[in-house]
């Protein structure tokens, strides 16, 4: 199995590790120990913030951009269709409101967001599950249209996640790991009901669902149109980051039209089968996070360190 574990770099600059040490010592503890609170509080967050920093990276990069609040003038990524059921965003306002008041104008809302990520969902293991390096700077420009454009769909064929993937430098090998995500978390009915009750168009249910899962998701979601229901990604182990993901996608019981597709490319299909092993997915989940968190980065004098996260100063 090829892995990558290459941090990207930008602008001539790369994030390194502790980044923070000298100006902000303080600052990768006081985003742990506020992460945890808050998780312990919610164990819906690990989910949230996963998913967040996973949009964030995938619309010019990982640049905090996704925390960003509209304008008059200008509809962001945060209003965007795919990313409004994202959540937690008070969290990361707190934190950074936290960090202004000990490191002024020093720690990036793109390296929150970074960290918080990796905190909320190593909460469960008490260590962490991936490293993070840092160094980001934030972003300006944060646009709905480019978070259409550029986030995986949940209906999407391999060829074309395949393709979201690639555009961000990140591999087939890739794509199945970060897939693994779904372990934690909930779906909308909205986004995957149309394989209960019209695939094709003509009234009918996916094939390639499993049925007796179908007929449970059919008690869940009533019909088409329902945007507010919402179904564990992995069912029976919702709230536990673990390997269960890939076990339930090879019974047929992926949730998304995303994740039946994973079955449908040899290659991807013959990863799926190799993650089943925990002792295989989490080593493997930390590089392509690695590597994902690297997407796009603003270094060096690129971007800025906004005083507030959602709101370019």
């Amino acid at each position: 199995m090829l892995v990558f574990g290459v941090v990207g770099t930008c602008h001539g600059n790369s994030l390194t590790n502790n980044y923070y040490k000298h100006t902000c010592p303080a600052a990768e503890t006081i985003i742990k120990n506020a992460t945890e609170k808050s998780v312990a509080k919610n164990p819906a967050l690990p989910a949230k913030f996963l998913r967040m920093h996973f949009h964030d990276c995938f619309v010019r990069g990982c640049d905090g951009s996704v925390l960003l609040n509209s304008t008059a003038n200008n509809t962001a990524e945060k209003d965007a269709i795919p990313n409004l059921t994202l959540s937690g965003f008070d969290v990361i306002d707190n934190i950074k409101a936290e960090l202004e008041k000990k490191c002024p104008n020093v720690v990036s809302c793109a390296d929150i967001l970074a960290l918080v990520a990796r905190d909320a969902v190593s909460y469960e293991y008490r260590r962490p599950l991936w490293e993070v390096y840092t160094g980001r700077r934030d972003g300006r420009v944060s646009r709905s249209a480019e978070a259409l454009a550029n986030l995986p769909s949940p209906f999407s064929n391999f060829s074309t996640l395949q393709q979201n993937f690639a555009n961000q430098n990140l591999t087939v090998h890739d794509l199945v790991v970060l897939s693994g995500g779904h372990t934690i978390g909930v779906g909308h009915c909205n986004t995957f009901s149309n394989r209960l009750y019209n695939f094709t168009g003509r009234g009918d249910q996916d094939p390639s669902l499993n049925a007796t899962y179908a007929a449970f998701l059919k008690t869940q979601c009533r019909n088409l149109s329902d945007s507010t229901t919402t179904v564990p990604m992995d069912p029976g182990s919702a709230l536990k980051f673990d390997a269960n993901y890939y076990v339930t996608v090879k019974q047929h019981k992926g949730l998304f039209q995303s994740d039946a597709t994973l079955l449908t490319n040899q290659l991807s299909n013959h990863i799926v089968q190799q993650l089943t092993d925990p002792n295989k997915f989490l080593p493997e989940f930390a590089l392509s996070m690695k590597k994902m968190g690297a997407i796009g980065v603003l270094t060096g004098n690129a971007g800025e360190i906004r005083k507030k996260c959602y709101v370019v100063n």
